[in-house]
């Protein structure tokens, strides 16, 4: 992949009648941290040529004028009939008003939800639209006639699944779906995008993993040939394996012990893209997220998602001074139903004040509840660095919950097998990763070299650690190998806890890498490692990564390694 390669539309024929025209960009498309691995994405949409046309899930406004361009090189879109929406994104504005002004005839196709969002994103209270509700079908002619799935969750409370019977083509819009940009039309070699989907569904389907798993039972009995995603290759040769993963991820989450309550509503989805980073700390960690709009969400599910959770965060913008009517509600739910040994946390984003995120947190703290993290106020559109303070500060919150739990479950004794499992021992490391405004570090005892040509080793990542993030396919790291003698102070300040988003090098001595990363200089040795790949394994990732670099720093130093009494901890 080019990072200098300009955006274009790749045009390609998937089906009778049926083309994929997908809006690729090389490079990453926004702060949001479903796109934090930077590989790309593509924007796909779909045109059906039946007696009667329809194009399903034009682009946003970044790729509006190419994308047109593309269309009217292949047909008459003056022609256009139907315009069918999965959701709607208020960055589709463009490209949609670019439509109606060549086709005005268009009537559009979507939710009920979602006819609400689209008159508001498109100014327009009379606009032609068809509401899918889930019985209603669309004869496009020519044996496309069209059946509609309505799979709302509370991120995308408008999402609307579409199945063509005739080609036996899902178009599943957000779900199956991954950012990552490349030629590949559809998933050949599939396992190769295996990473990408997990990261893909951890960031955006795991906070409704409840929702999720009735999208999938609604789904279950069509015969599907391809998933046609809104994002990245097609879903064909694959398709098996993604749906049986998305039904497994789906009941990790739900089978969880710790469950958080997130409850927010967004103006203009900036206090979305909050949630969804602290949902992926929380995730990450073990603890299973209810992800609730407020906005969307009867009260009395709010008040028995807050009854049945540990804890319970809270996001809102500020509008006009004000937090919104509905989390106003859900506030009042919250202090009504909240019991108060529930752990408590507060974000928000605003414009030019954040009265809304004070006036939540201040209620919470007059009615006595302990906060998880301190609370996130966030300027307008939120960063690299705030995403990664936001997904430290759910990850936080969830070790703070089972923490409290192990509290009231004390621990038995380690068994002969658990004690024999911790005599295996390794050398004492840090990893220490930077990449663009996000940098972590981790000690690490779970290394080993893994190839000689090329040189590699493999890393244990605990999925809980902060670091985790910046250790997945592409990225880079600097792996620093301690010395016995001088390895307890880098050990004591590795091992103390940071709070989200705090500088993990403010203390210690370090250079920079040609890799980026920061190098150790009291360390015995450094490698300087690229990811190749990693793979799941229980609590942990492996890791594996081949060295580009490195340097002996102490001809006359010898290796600290860590001793362990048991093999169910550090």
């Amino acid at each position: 992949m080019s990072e200098n390669k300009p955006r274009d539309v790749q045009v390609f024929p998937i089906a009778t009648d049926t083309r994929v025209l997908r809006s690729r960009s090389w490079t990453r498309l926004r702060f949001e941290i479903e796109y934090a691995l930077a590989k790309g994405t593509t924007a796909n949409s779909y045109l059906i040529e039946g007696d009667k046309i329809a194009l399903i899930d034009p682009p946003g406004e970044t790729f509006t004028q190419i994308y047109l361009e593309a269309l009217q090189q292949r047909f008459d879109v003056t022609k256009l009939d139907y315009v069918i929406l999965g959701h709607i994104n208020p960055n589709r504005a463009t490209t949609l008003k670019a439509l109606l002004e060549i086709a005005p005839q268009i009537t559009f196709v979507c939710s009920n939800p979602g006819a609400k969002n689209l008159r508001g994103a498109l100014e327009n209270p009379d606009l032609p639209i068809l509401i899918m509700r889930g019985e209603e079908t669309l004869d496009l002619g020519k044996g496309h006639h069209l059946q509609f799935i309505p799979t709302p969750n509370p991120r995308y409370a408008d999402h609307l699944c579409t199945y063509d019977p005739q080609t036996e083509i899902l178009y599943s819009d957000k779900l199956f779906a991954a950012h990552v940009c490349g030629d590949q039309v559809f998933d050949e070699g599939w396992e190769i995008y295996n990473e990408d989907r997990r990261y893909y569904f951890d960031c955006l389907m795991a906070p409704h993993a409840r929702q999720v798993e009735t999208a999938l039972d609604k789904l279950a009995d069509l015969p599907v040939r391809v998933y046609a995603t809104g994002h990245g290759p097609l879903v064909r040769y694959g398709l098996i394996e993604i749906t049986h993963a998305y039904r497994e991820w789906s009941q990790q989450q739900t089978s969880s012990d710790l469950t958080v309550a997130l409850i927010y509503a967004s103006a203009y989805g900036n206090t979305a893209t909050l949630a969804q980073a602290i949902a992926r700390g929380i995730t990450k960690a073990g603890v299973a997220v209810e992800s609730i709009n407020c906005e969307f969400t009867d009260p009395e599910e709010i008040r028995a998602a807050v009854e049945k959770a540990d804890g319970f965060i809270m996001g809102s913008p500020t509008l006009g001074g004000h937090a919104p009517t509905p989390v106003q509600t859900a506030l009042g739910i919250v202090l009504a139903t909240a019991t108060s040994n529930q752990l408590a946390g507060v974000f928000g984003s605003f414009g030019w004040s954040g009265e809304a995120v004070d006036l939540i947190e201040g209620k919470l703290k007059d009615a006595g509840y302990r906060f998880g993290f301190d609370t996130i106020r966030v300027k307008f559109k939120p960063d690299d660095a705030t995403l990664q303070l936001c997904e430290e500060a759910g990850t936080d919150f969830a070790q703070a919950l089972k923490k409290a739990k192990k509290v009231r479950s004390p621990s038995l004794p380690a068994t002969s097998v658990e004690q024999a499992v911790g005599r295996i021992v390794g050398s004492l490391c840090v990893v220490t990763a930077k990449q663009d405004d996000r940098s972590s570090a981790m000690l690490a005892s779970w290394v080993s070299q893994a190839s000689f040509s090329p040189p590699g080793l493999t890393i244990a990542v605990a999925k809980d650690r902060a670091v985790e993030t910046l250790t997945h396919s592409g990225n880079k790291f600097v792996l620093n190998i301690l010395k016995e003698g001088n390895h307890l102070g880098l050990m004591k300040h590795f091992l103390k806890p940071f709070g989200p988003g705090q500088d993990r090098f403010a203390d210690v001595l370090a250079q920079e890498a040609e890799n980026g990363s920061p190098i150790l200089t009291d360390a015995l040795a450094y490698l300087e490692c690229s990811v190749q790949n990693r793979m799941e394994s229980g609590d942990h990732w492996l890791v594996y990564a081949t060295v580009d670099n490195g340097k002996l720093l102490d001809t006359d130093g010898v290796t600290a390694v860590h001793h362990r009494k048991s093999g169910t901890h550090y």
